[in-house]
Parts: C-alpha cells; structure tokens; sequence
C-alpha cells in the first residue's frame, strides 16, 4: 500500500489566509484520502477554524509560526523579516527536511520563489527554477513555462524548460512524449533572438527522449493549443498571462454590459447565463490553478492569491499529483538523458 502524500500548508497566504486555505485542505482531503496536512500559520487562528473539519484535523499537525509573510512585501523584505521564522519559510524547509512532500502557498509569489530557492536550492544542472502554469486552449490546456520565475534566458535555460516543461506534461497529460514549441515572433528558423534561434537548433537536431520537438510557435497559437508545452523566457511570459488574464477580463465585462443593453438582452443572458459562466471560466487561465516551482530540489506549488477554496484545493490537489507521479524523478532522468543525447555546450550561428 502507498504511504500518504505529506503537504506543508502555508496556510496564512493568500488574500483570504485560514479561512480559505483550511476549507480547501478540507475539500482536498475529500477527494485524495491518502493526503495528511502540515499546517503553518497562527495556532489562535487556526484552531477554531479546523475544529469545524473533523477529517481534516485528524489528518493534520499544526505548527505555530509569528511571522506571516505580507502579499505586498519584496522578496528581500520577506526574506529578512521571515526566514526561519515565517509560515510560508516552514512549509518550504519541511520539504527539505523530508517531513513533507510538497510545499503549497497561496502568498506573495516573489517570496515564495525567493525562499524556495534559498531554502531548497536548484536541482544538478538546472541553473535557474521556473513556473509553469497550466493554459486553458481550444484543444483543451497546455502548459506554459516560464510565466515569471527569472527575467532573460540563454539557449542553455530555455532547453532546461523544454526538458522539465516535457516532464510535467508527461505527468498531467499523461502523454509518453509531449510536444514542446519555442514561442518566438515567427515560426520561421531565421526569425528570432539568437538565444532562441540556438535553442531551436538544439531542439531540432538532438534527438531528446520523451520529448517532439514541433518547432517555433507564435503568441495565437498559445490559445490553439498548438503544442502540450509552450517554452519562454519569464519576462514573455509573465506578460503573456497577465495579457490573457485581461483580456478575459475584459470580454467578461463586454459581454456584462452588451446583456444589460435591454431588457431583450438581459432575458436573453438570463437564459444562457451558464453557457456564460463556462465561457468566462474556459478564458481565464488564472482560473487554472496550481502554478508548479520547477527546477528545485523539492516540490512547491503556487496558488493564485484571490483563489477560492476550490481553487486552493487544485493547487494542493496539483502538488499531489507532481508527488505521486514522481515529477522530480522524471526531471532528473530526463536531463540525465538529454545531456547524453546533446552536445555539452551550446555555441550561437555563425553569420
């Protein structure tokens, strides 16, 4: 029999802290029984709220921290003020130290990153960590790395997410070899940046495993689904979310005021108001929750801060699965692979 999944619960991140993050603790543990929490935050306010979760609060532990990290603080800020002493820096540390699998926070993404880093260190041979998050698409979702961990990327990054982009897609796609693609301003080989370029030449020519190669894509192929994994560097695609999340934001509220235009349309929303509410929530990809840290030496997954319980309860339910499916095996076999399979440097065209 498998043992239970452990999940280190920062439970005061977020904009909403304990009373959100404990009913989604609730509402995952509903779902996977084998899953036992580590709850770290303000006992005080803890307390009260898991004696209303019965199940809940016989599969956790809490742990009191004084320190909760601010969603407006720098991560240098979080990192003096809350190192060692934060519950954000003790759910990251009891991945470390082996009491627990994974990692969930819903706080200050800079932060989490910052300590994640500090903390857990990346994995041999990954230089920089990354965020994929997941991409709702008209095939369904892809995943879309990097959307905010590290500014620039040389050839060498960017073949680093294609490998552990490809481990994760092989894990939520359930899929033996995904397809990767370099987004880039134009799906010919001489268009680009020559870190790309470098990159694509790699990509093209090494025969990588569990991996195909498509080639580059463009910003609207992101919402054709064109490939299982889109590949940036994560100054691209922090905009590149941002943008989608506006966008549907958007549209939601074009569509808010084209309903309220006359009482025509307003019966005509009422009678379709939850083709609507499908519509809005397939546009959104912050409404995917569960943004995985990829590239450390543990498991950490970040939730959206504004998320509800059930979307609090992906992102944890998210950290089970990297868990489960042995994402971090998968990561370290396949670059122990690729770096058999590639040259051991990368070297720019010459022209």
């Amino acid at each position: 029999m498998k043992r239970d999944i452990r999940i280190a619960l920062d439970v005061m991140g977020g904009d909403h802290g304990p009373p959100v993050v404990l009913k989604a603790a609730a509402i995952a543990l509903e779902r996977r029984p084998d899953v036992e929490f580590l709850l770290f935050g303000d006992e005080p306010a803890m307390a009260p709220l898991l004696a209303g979760y019965p199940a809940l609060k016989s599969k956790s532990r809490l742990r009191h921290c004084d320190v909760a990290v601010k969603m407006t603080d720098k991560p240098s800020q979080a990192l003096r003020a809350g190192r060692r002493t934060s519950s954000m820096w003790q759910a990251i540390e009891a991945v470390k130290k082996g009491e627990a699998d994974c990692a969930v926070s819903a706080g200050n993404t800079g932060a989490l990153m910052a300590m994640a880093k500090v903390c857990l260190r990346t994995m041999a041979q990954i230089e920089r960590p990354a965020i994929a998050a997941m991409w709702p698409t008209l095939r369904g979702e892809s995943i879309v790395l990097d959307v905010g961990a590290t500014i620039g990327a040389d050839a060498e990054h960017l073949i680093d997410l294609a490998i552990m982009g490809a481990a994760m897609a092989r894990i939520v796609f359930d899929i033996d070899s995904p397809t990767v693609g370099l987004l880039n301003v134009g799906v010919e080989e001489i268009k680009g940046i020559e870190e790309v370029k470098a990159a694509g030449r790699v990509l093209r020519e090494t025969a990588l495993p569990n991996l195909r190669y498509h080639g580059f894509v463009e910003g609207d192929d992101l919402g054709k689904g064109a490939v299982d994994v889109f590949v940036t560097e994560g100054f691209t695609g922090n905009i590149a979310l941002k943008t989608a999340e506006g966008t549907a934001k958007q549209i939601s509220q074009w569509m808010r005021d084209a309903m309220n235009h006359s009482w025509m349309s307003r019966l005509g929303y009422l009678l379709a108001r939850d083709a609507f509410r499908a519509l809005r929530d397939k546009m959104d990809p912050g409404r995917v929750n569960g943004g995985v840290f990829l590239g450390l030496d543990g498991v950490v997954i970040k939730s959206h801060g504004g998320a509800d319980a059930e979307g609090v309860a992906g992102a944890i339910e998210v950290g089970y699965d990297m868990v489960r499916q042995e994402l971090l095996g998968k990561i370290r076999d396949m670059i122990a692979q690729a770096n058999e399979a590639r040259a051991p440097t990368v070297a720019p065209a010459v022209t």
